[in-house]
C-alpha cells in the first residue's frame, strides 16, 4: 500500500497548480514507478491500452508543467472504484476511463 499526498509546492509558494486525477497518479505509479508495461498496466486498471496511454500522457503533461512552470500539484477526484465496493484509497482499484 502506498500513502496518497494531495498537494506537492514549489519551493516559492506558486498559486498556480495542475490537478492530475487519482487514476492519472495510478498510471504513473505502474507505468514509472513499478515499470509495468502499458498492456498489463491497463489490464491492471480494467482500461483499455488507449485509453491507458490517453491517461498516461495528459499526466506526464500535467507534472512536466508544473515541474518547468513551478506549478503545485494538486490530486483529486477522478473516476475510480474499489473493487470490494468500499470507499477509499487502497491498491485494489478498478478504474473506469471512458468504458
Amino acid at each position: 500500500m502506498y500513502h496518497l499526498i494531495s498537494f506537492f509546492y514549489p519551493e516559492d509558494r506558486s498559486t498556480e497548480k495542475v490537478v492530475l486525477h487519482i487514476e492519472e497518479v495510478e498510471a504513473i505509479r505502474l507505468a514509472d514507478l513499478e515499470e509495468m508495461e502499458q498492456n498489463d498496466a491497463a489490464e491492471m486498471m480494467h482500461i483499455s491500452r488507449g485509453t491507458f496511454q490517453r491517461i498516461i500522457k495528459n499526466a506526464r503533461q500535467k507534472v512536466a508543467d508544473a515541474l518547468v512552470n513551478g506549478k503545485m500539484i494538486h490530486i483529486e477526484g477522478g473516476h475510480y472504484e474499489l473493487r470490494d465496493g468500499s470507499v477509499g484509497m487502497g491498491r485494489r482499484r478498478r478504474f473506469r476511463g471512458g468504458r
